[in-house]
């Protein structure tokens, strides 16, 4: 049997998603937790798409293939009762074998949250970005263009990025704003290693009118790390999940995602 799980966490306290030796992870305190409810050695997780140290997760979805046969919402409250308070297992499903939470998703999103104020966030502390000097939406508005569609994004990959390509497709960006909250939106076929970070300290560095908003095309185009911005920090992404197609009949939406700004 092949189950698919969602799963919504808090990154701050982690080193990313993917098994350490540390046992400091996402992974390995959901692999854990399944293991204890199954009453099994080991259950093998794999994931829509992993999260750096810091980085939130809305909906990360995995799947695994299991001989224990339990209800979904036995393995949802079992699996729950065994893992940290900053995770949680939101939904559980049995899913054809073919299905592959990764494999099978036909795009992925991502949310940035990020604080404008002079004082630095504190009962949000590692939940959202911060700056200080205050940001100007329409130049951001006018640089996100510059991104959507087919590119080469080079210029905003990690050097660490280990996909085979840097030609990714952006879907769909939306800026918004409600109060100190700035609130980025972005949808795309993929995402490189830190993509949305580079590109937030490039709509930043707009915002705050240290470049116009064409400069973002000629960072683009540059297809040179060296080009971007520093790369902006992790407290305030999320990844929002994958998209999959409704024949696979999953979830879309968990309760966290309308409980950021």
């Amino acid at each position: 049997m092949r189950l698919a799980l969602g799963i919504c966490y808090s990154g701050t306290a982690y080193q990313g998603w993917q098994s350490q030796s540390t046992g400091l992870t996402i992974q390995d305190k959901l692999e854990k937790a399944l293991a204890q409810f199954a009453d099994v050695p080991r259950i093998s997780t794999l994931c829509a798409g992993r999260t750096d140290a810091g980085v939130h997760g809305l909906m990360q979805v995995v799947h695994f293939d299991t001989e224990i046969e339990r209800d979904a919402h036995s393995w949802v409250r079992g699996t729950n009762r065994y893992l940290p308070c900053d995770i949680s297992v939101q939904w559980a499903q049995v899913v054809p074998g073919s299905f592959h939470c990764r494999g099978s998703a036909i795009g992925r999103r991502y949310i940035y949250v990020l604080l404008d104020s002079a004082v630095r966030p504190s009962l949000e502390a590692g939940r959202v970005g911060w700056v200080y000097r205050p940001l100007a939406e329409t130049p951001m508005r006018q640089a996100s263009q510059h991104l959507l569609g087919e590119h080469d994004f080079s210029s905003f990959r990690a050097s660490s990025c280990q996909a085979l390509s840097p030609v990714k497709t952006l879907r769909h960006i939306q800026i918004s704003r409600r109060g100190a909250y700035w609130r980025f939106e972005f949808e795309g076929n993929a995402f490189l290693h830190h993509m949305i970070r580079n590109i937030m300290g490039c709509l930043v560095t707009i915002g705050q009118g240290l470049q116009s908003p064409d400069w973002m095309r000629e960072v683009l185009h540059a297809q040179s790390r060296d080009a971007a911005a520093p790369t902006f920090s992790p407290a305030g992404l999320y990844f929002a999940g994958p998209i999959y197609s409704a024949e696979w009949g999953l979830p879309d939406a968990t309760p966290a995602l309308d409980w950021l700004p």
